[in-house]
């Protein structure tokens, strides 16, 4: 609630906060059916067409950010229910990106851990980013930001997408790779900067896993589901790859028994992407103007 000024809607509606993650549609339904006006975080609390259905007093709902893939837009539109978005920043991303790069290449989390256990002083080798190789899946706005940085580490940075062009790459001073074999092959940390779409989920499987190099990181701030995390479990188990950096994943909140929380050579996060203060002040300022637009008759950021 710090996060933004509510005085211009204030006076007008009555905020209840859920700061516990729901994953049971009947219990969504009990704690919104009353609701007029409903706010998603991200993409942590599905809205499919079933849910929407068991919600009649709906009428608007917020998600932060401009797009909202478990949000169906359609199905609440034919509900009369408007789906608005916000803005966002742009940096956040990009920066955790860099945060894991890091601590995969220095072993800062695992000597943090060693130091305050007061166990081996000095555990770990680390790995030189300068002259190393960067592939890049995806160029566009997070995967330029993650370029530029590589580039001022001194990593000769390749990038590959389906639709890259080879002017494209040349615009922010990276190397457009023959094809994802050749980047996957050649690099030796691989950082996805994709959107999920049809075409984009599952696009690393097994076969693309086994081609990076035994001694290669592979990064994920982007989408879980765009790897075949079984694929990535097995690869990362049997040390075809050195290890990975990962903030998304398919599931979220990430399960309890999940391989990822115990396996040590990933370094995971609970998708903190976005989870800054400038980004949660753009989030909450833009949700108090949506709010003030829908009850004006003037909704903004409308989706679909």
């Amino acid at each position: 609630m710090e996060m933004a000024g509510w005085g211009p809607v204030r006076d007008r509606v009555e905020v209840d906060v859920f700061r516990e993650h729901l994953d049971d549609e009947d219990a969504l339904v009990e704690a919104l059916r009353e609701h007029e006006i409903v706010v998603l975080m991200r993409e942590r609390t599905p809205f499919r067409r079933s849910l929407l259905e068991r919600l009649p007093a709906l009428r608007l709902l917020i998600t932060t950010g401009m797009r909202n893939a478990s949000v169906d837009v359609a199905a609440a539109t034919e509900r009369g229910v408007v789906v608005c978005g916000t803005g966002g920043l742009a940096t956040g991303t990009s920066e955790l990106t860099w945060a894991l790069v890091l601590d995969l290449a220095r072993g800062v989390t695992k000597e943090n851990t060693g130091l305050r256990e007061g166990g081996p002083w000095q555990r770990t080798v680390g790995v030189d980013l300068a002259g190393a190789r960067l592939g890049l899946l995806g160029l566009g706005r997070l995967g330029t930001q993650v370029a530029r940085v590589g580039l001022a580490f001194g990593m000769d940075v390749l990038a590959w997408s389906q639709n890259l062009t080879e002017e494209r790459a040349a615009e922010v001073g990276v190397k457009l790779a023959g094809s994802k074999a050749e980047l996957l092959a050649e690099s030796d940390f691989v950082s996805i900067h994709l959107v999920l779409s049809e075409r984009s989920r599952g696009l690393l499987g097994a076969d693309d896993l086994a081609l990076m190099r035994p001694s290669a990181y592979l990064v994920n701030t982007s989408r879980g589901p765009i790897v075949d995390e079984s694929a990535l479990v097995d690869a990362l188990r049997a040390g075809r790859i050195a290890g990975a950096g990962l903030d998304v994943f398919d599931v979220e909140p990430l399960p309890a028994d999940h391989p990822f929380r115990t396996l040590p050579n990933v370094l995971a996060t609970p998708h903190l992407g976005y989870v800054t203060q400038g980004g949660y002040r753009v989030f909450y300022r833009d949700i108090v103007e949506d709010i003030g637009a829908y009850l004006a008759g003037a909704p903004v950021r409308v989706l679909g």
